[in-house]
């Protein structure tokens, strides 16, 4: 979806210049020449993201951030001023700026930073979705699981919730722990604010400390302007720091410090700025590992770790395997307009397997298949060979390879499930349940195949 930009400026030039960069962005640009017929524009028309001149004829440059920054608080506006000096650039980001600019500028740094900001954007704009699609009528129950471990799982998010707490989820990849993060979230006073995450291992250490306090212009080499960090960004709501493990340990002094004292400083900067984040981490990592071979400091392990949640690895909550299985199946169903259907032995055999990659390798899978299902029924030759692999069955008496079911009669796959799940199950009662058949019509098949 374009984005639209307002561009208030009294300089035709300066105007020409940005609507060029902004359209060659895809973005839609409304122009205005002052400060009233700004507002005016914005009031009539919205936009994503405003660029206005600070010295205009009628309303300044100020009094427009001031308005707009009270009629929409999450609104980015970038401020751009011939006139510029440290004491104007801190009034103006005191007073809402996103950036402050100072004529004459380059296009590309105009590019880099409308860039930036359109990402910022789309954050939001996804978070506002999933606060649509998660309303607050819903709870967690939105989140698959009816297994026991998962049921205490909830329990803890229903007690947390309401809380300040800081919370420490840990739990392998594929887990969902960003799902519940999110749940935690949207239960909290905080839901009407902003839920901002944070993928630690995808930053140098460099680019981290700059994500998340942001920086001064000047900084560092390529610090162009001025940058908010997720810290300040996430004032009033939550911040989310996946993968805590990896942050290095000169960022988890800052880290500690915030929240301790609540407040940080920008990179390069010495203005001391407060906030106020409700922090949730992840980590797929035991820190306690970490700790011992001092990679972690203890202190902030304890400030992270106010209420431990720990998410059980699918293979211990299998129970909840085909409830999942049913869920990913409906929802790429619908993607795809499609009405695939997995038949009895192929779902057998995605019940049983360990998925080391969790909830987000059976989602992948499901999809996958049904992808790339060129009929309406999955079967097991078109589950991947890995799956098919770690099935392998141990027939009795004697042990078989994997069978080619291409070239398998009906008997004879049938022959090859049968004895697969006695072997597994190891309870001919329990085998006879789990396929659908009577223990004496078991009985005289496995009478049949020489087992008896």
């Amino acid at each position: 979806m374009k984005k639209r930009v307002l561009v208030i400026d009294d300089e035709p030039n300066a105007r020409a210049g940005l609507r060029r960069v902004l359209e060659d962005l895809g973005c839609t640009v409304i122009e205005a020449a002052n400060g009233p017929d700004g507002l005016a524009a914005y009031h009539q028309h919205g936009a994503d993201l405003v660029i206005t001149d600070l010295r205009m004829p009628g309303a300044s440059g100020i009094s427009v951030l001031e308005t707009l920054h009270r009629d929409a608080p999450h609104l980015p506006i970038i401020v751009i001023t011939a006139y510029g000096t440290g004491e104007t650039a801190r009034e103006a980001i005191q007073k809402g700026a996103y950036d402050f600019i100072s004529k004459p500028f380059e296009l590309d740094t105009i590019e880099l930073i409308v860039r930036r900001v359109l990402k910022l954007v789309d954050l939001e704009q996804q978070n506002e979705a999933l606060k649509t699609q998660l309303a607050p009528s819903q709870d967690v129950r939105t989140i698959i699981g009816s297994s026991p471990q998962m049921q205490r799982v909830f329990e803890m998010i229903q007690q947390v919730a309401p809380t300040r707490s800081n919370v420490l989820i840990e739990g392998e990849s594929g887990t969902g722990k960003e799902l519940i993060a999110r749940a935690i979230h949207r239960l909290s006073p905080r839901a009407n604010q902003v839920f901002i995450p944070v993928h630690c291992a995808s930053f140098s250490e460099n680019l981290l400390e700059s994500e998340l306090f942001g920086h001064e212009k000047g900084a560092f080499t390529g610090a162009v302007s001025l940058r908010r960090g997720r810290f300040e960004l996430a004032h009033g709501g939550t911040l989310f720091l996946d993968e805590v493990s990896t942050i290095p340990m000169a960022t988890q002094v800052k880290l500690l410090r915030v929240l301790q004292e609540r407040q940080f400083e920008r990179v390069g900067g010495t203005e001391t700025i407060e906030v106020d984040v409700r922090l949730i981490s992840a980590t797929n990592t035991p820190l306690e590992s970490l700790i011992r071979d001092g990679r972690f400091r203890e202190d902030l392990y304890y400030r992270l770790n106010v209420v431990h949640l720990k998410l059980p690895p699918l293979r211990e909550r299998r129970g909840d395997i085909p409830q999942l299985i049913d869920h990913f199946l409906a929802r790429a169903n619908a993607e795809t307009g499609k009405r695939v259907s997995i038949n009895r032995m192929a779902r057998e055999l995605l019940e049983s397997y360990s998925w080391p990659g969790n909830v987000r390798e059976l989602e992948n899978t499901i999809e996958a298949l049904v992808v790339l299902c060129e009929g309406h029924e999955v079967t097991p030759r078109h589950l991947p060979a890995h799956i098919l692999g770690a099935q392998q069955p141990t027939p009795l008496p004697s042990h078989e390879d994997l069978p080619n079911f291409d070239n398998m009669t009906l008997e004879d796959l049938e022959r090859w499930m049968i004895l697969r799940t006695l072997n597994r199950l190891k309870s001919r009662t329990e085998t006879a349940r789990a396929l659908g058949i009577s223990r004496r019509n078991l009985y005289r098949r496995l009478k049949t195949y020489g087992v008896l």
